[in-house]
């Protein structure tokens, strides 16, 4: 899989509001990046990529708007910063939420739209080898009330499906995947975004 190469001590933030923050931050740092929680727009500051990360997609948007941390995620993505989104942080990170609640908002980071509880509801969860492009080897993909991705535009490319529906996708800086990668000991995607923080800072650096 492209993106293998990564920068040790890039310093990027996991949105800690709910969810498997604990587990991106461990993942993070198994690949050499220098990980912090995040929970208000303060602890943006300085950071060269974030992470959303699972949870419940409407309790997150709540959060976010109650914490005000909506714009200043766009605005590190706007300076920049690469953004990966799991499970519910693909929601909301998406253009648009197919059967959201009602008054859901998303942050349009990439131009997909997600069909929110797709692959059914919590007893349905399930693992599947996943085939990614670009790699040989399957990953397993861990499906958690999963969602996935109803239509993509041009621009984006999908990098794995299961059941014929998109799962994990890249628009330039932002990656998103409709699974759980840190719930399992795979880093391959953590390597991914790695390379693509390491890329946007000799961006900003040139």
């Amino acid at each position: 899989m492209a993106g293998s190469r990564g920068e040790r001590g890039a310093r990027v933030g996991v949105l800690a509001l709910q969810g498997a923050f604990r587990e991106h931050v461990r993942a993070l740092r198994d690949v050499g990046l220098d990980a912090v929680e995040v929970r208000q727009p303060r602890d943006l500051e300085g950071l060269s990529g974030l992470v959303i990360p699972g949870g419940e997609s409407t309790t997150m948007s709540k959060l976010m708007t109650a914490y005000g941390l909506e714009e200043p995620i766009r605005g590190l993505h706007d300076g920049g910063a690469p953004i990966f989104g799991t499970c519910a942080g693909m929601i909301l990170i998406a253009r648009r939420a197919v059967d959201g609640q009602p008054g859901q908002r998303t942050l349009g980071l990439i131009d997909i739209d997600v069909r929110r509880n797709a692959f059914g509801r919590q007893v349905a969860s399930f693992e599947a080898d996943l085939e990614l492009a670009g790699d040989d080897v399957p990953m397993t993909g861990v499906f958690i009330r999963a969602p996935w991705i109803e239509c993509a535009g041009e621009g984006v490319d999908v990098l794995a499906r299961h059941g014929g529906h998109g799962v994990a996708a890249r628009q330039g800086r932002v990656l998103v995947t409709a699974f759980h990668p840190e719930l399992t000991d795979d880093r391959r995607l953590h390597r991914l975004f790695a390379a693509m923080v390491a890329s946007a800072r000799e961006a900003v650096a040139a």
